[in-house]
């Protein structure tokens, strides 16, 4: 893994916007179900206000970003920190929970944003995204695959939020990231393993339907998520030399990544997160906590990132950062 990048936007969905809504919601309540301050969206805080997005079609035109731009913006950073340009890349995926059109795929409209001429494609798989595709690229045979890919997850989710229900409307926020990978060319990042797993019996768990509103079932995604969260950290422990590597959970919320550092033992120095303050970005947000450390990771440091998702789906990458040469 040779770069990683991250975007959000700008505008800024605090708790006291939501209770200025209406919607029987206060920084008190959210903070103690959630543990979420602040989320960023790409909607118009004036159309939320007004609308509450009653109508999720309307949304994308009270959009200031697509989620073309909002993936090259996220990809600009990964290439630049891989020391690469766009015209490098041979091979693009995306995915998410959120893309703009049914067709094409979002990795198309990404790698046309960014000038690539190259295969593109999606691998898709909710949350759990990021590690779907890293684990597609750790089963291909690598010498059919070219130097450098780009991998992207972009979440424009606050699209699909009823901003007239409180459990939903203090989730969510948008974001992207991206990460450039190698099968051959050295990275400051190691991929040491990759789990992904699936339980389609729960599929209807968690939904967006096709120009709907985001659902689901809080309770029972809530304890799936910390008993799948916990069981993929259990499987990529084995993979690590060092006896306390960083944990990067699915940024959901801040009460069920607790309660999984908790019970598997992990310290707080140890728990790297950004949720608190920019919401559940969906597949974007741990690959996106993974960007926001890049510069804090040392040779020898060790990371898991853990993810679960729709489908219902989960897995997990577990990285070690690598000595540098030095030029």
């Amino acid at each position: 893994m040779l770069g990683l990048g991250h975007w959000h936007p700008d505008a800024v969905i605090d708790n006291a916007f939501l209770e200025s809504l209406g919607i029987e919601t206060n920084d008190e309540w959210i903070l103690e179900r959630v543990g979420i301050r602040s989320r960023r969206t790409v909607l118009d805080l004036d159309y939320i206000r007004s609308t509450g997005n009653a109508d999720p079609l309307q949304s994308h035109a009270a959009s200031t970003a697509t989620n073309a731009q909002a993936g090259a913006f996220a990809a600009k950073m990964a290439l630049a920190r891989a020391g690469i340009e766009a015209s490098d890349i041979g091979l693009v995926m995306a995915g998410g929970c959120s893309p703009q059109h049914v067709i094409p795929a979002e990795a198309c409209q990404v790698a046309a944003e960014l000038g690539i001429v190259a295969p593109a494609y999606d691998v898709s798989s909710a949350c759990s995204s990021f590690a779907a595709q890293v684990h597609n690229l750790m089963n291909t045979k690598s010498s059919t695959l070219p130097d450098y890919i780009l991998i992207v997850q972009v979440e424009m989710t606050t699209r699909t939020v009823d901003y007239r229900d409180r459990s939903t409307a203090v989730l969510w926020g948008d974001g992207a990231a991206a990460a450039v990978l190698s099968p051959r060319k050295p990275g400051k990042f190691g991929v040491l393993a990759t789990a992904l797993h699936s339980d389609p019996s729960g599929w209807d768990k968690v939904s967006i339907p096709t120009g709907g509103h985001f659902t689901q079932h809080g309770p029972a995604v809530q304890t799936f998520g910390i008993r799948k969260g916990g069981e993929t950290w259990k499987e990529l422990l084995p993979s690590f030399s060092r006896t306390d590597p960083y944990y990067i959970g699915h940024q959901a919320n801040f009460r069920m990544l607790s309660s999984i550092c908790e019970r598997a033992g992990i310290p707080e120095n140890r728990h790297l997160h950004n949720v608190q303050d920019y919401g559940n970005c969906g597949a974007a947000g741990a690959p996106s906590v993974l960007s926001q450390n890049w510069e804090h990771f040392q040779p020898g440091d060790e990371v898991g990132l853990v993810v679960v998702g729709s489908g219902l789906t989960w897995g997990g990458v577990a990285l070690r950062v690598l000595a540098q040469e030095k030029p």
